[in-house]
């Protein structure tokens, strides 16, 4: 996140972003399924994010 960006204040905003960021990806090709470390220096922690593709129960958005 820039210094520009708006700070997440909830889980809600931050499924909306993630949302937003794996449909980016999607769209233009990536293949997005799988896992990804996300190393963050020092001051901040470590996180390892695994992405799988649900079936569509017909809710979906």
């Amino acid at each position: 996140m820039t210094s520009e960006e708006a700070s997440l204040t909830s889980k809600k905003e931050l499924n909306v972003e993630l949302k937003a960021l794996l449909r980016r990806a999607y769209e233009s090709g990536i293949d997005v399924e799988g896992g990804f470390e996300c190393r963050n220096g020092v001051e901040h922690p470590d996180w390892d994010v695994i992405v799988t593709e649900v079936e569509k129960n017909g809710r979906s958005e």
